[in-house]
């Protein structure tokens, strides 16, 4: 019995991972529609930041490895190994995202190509994100194998990422009433988040295999849920609550808030871990 952290690689390259794309989307949105040439220039270079943490995301993935000089053999079944085709996938979509921002901040990229390129990498994000949970429904560990485990890896990307497009477009000074939606979808994915979690608890009780109960499998899953509930909770605060007062979130407090939300969303991934547990002889309910 633990609690996930051993495997806190992982749970870096999964958030990260997922909290980039969403951020992405929020970005490329933004320059999808009608900006100015100086908006579009300081969106670009704020961009930077996205493929910084995307890098990073990578490097503790290569850390998981057991011997990371070896990390392009996780390549060689590329269509056929769910685990080659998240990490192809991955690559895929920081190359698209990497090769479009260096073609944009040096002027190479056709305005017109780019809008298709933006449309494609956006793709390529969510491809990305479903290709992380194929890797985790495997028949034979069943508290893994159930829809709980898309819709949290998708709710990281609703609830991290706009508060890092957020934070990004802070950074290229961007305004706009389109920007109010994005804490609204940041507060809707975590009601669902919280419910998940609750109904999730809830199921836990009827997975067991011939020697283990799933719920048995991390004691302390109350307190660690509640502690990433108000970790992301205070995040999000530190983005909302300046909005509430009809004012503008400083960018230290939107730096704070995403801090703290990843901190939260990276306790919610070592529960997640934490729930391995093989079918074993038997599996019952």
């Amino acid at each position: 019995m633990g609690n996930g952290w051993h495997e806190w690689p992982l749970m870096v390259f999964t958030v990260l991972g997922q909290c980039v794309v969403g951020g992405f989307i929020v970005l490329a949105l933004a320059l999808l529609g009608k900006r100015s040439q100086e908006e579009v220039r300081r969106i670009h270079l704020s961009m930077f930041f996205l493929w910084a943490l995307m890098a990073i995301a990578f490097i503790a993935s290569v850390l998981h490895l057991g011997s990371p000089l070896r990390a392009f053999n996780s390549l060689n079944r590329l269509g056929a190994s769910p685990l080659s085709n998240e990490i192809g996938s991955g690559s895929l979509f920081f190359a698209l995202g990497g090769i479009y921002w260096l073609l944009a901040v040096l002027n190479k990229m056709p305005q017109a190509l780019g809008k298709v390129w933006l449309v494609i990498t956006m793709l390529a994000g969510v491809g990305f994100v479903y290709a992380m949970c194929r890797v985790y429904e495997i028949d034979t560990v069943p508290t893994w194998d159930n829809s709980y485990t898309a819709l949290n890896f998708g709710l990281t990307v609703l609830i991290g990422g706009p508060l890092l497009g957020a934070l990004l477009l802070r950074m290229a000074n961007i305004q706009g009433c389109a920007l109010r939606l994005l804490p609204m979808i940041s507060v809707v994915a975590l009601v669902v988040s919280i419910a998940s979690v609750m109904m999730q608890s809830a199921s836990l009780s009827s997975i067991n295999s011939s020697v283990q109960a799933a719920s048995a499998l991390i004691p302390q899953y109350g307190a660690l849920a509640v502690w990433r509930l108000v970790l992301v909770v205070l995040g999000l605060g530190c983005w909302i609550c300046p909005l509430i007062l009809r004012k503008r979130p400083a960018l230290v407090s939107l730096i704070l808030g995403f801090v703290l939300v990843f901190a939260g969303e990276l306790i919610g991934r070592a529960i997640f871990y934490g729930l391995h547990m093989t079918v074993g002889m038997a599996i019952g309910s």
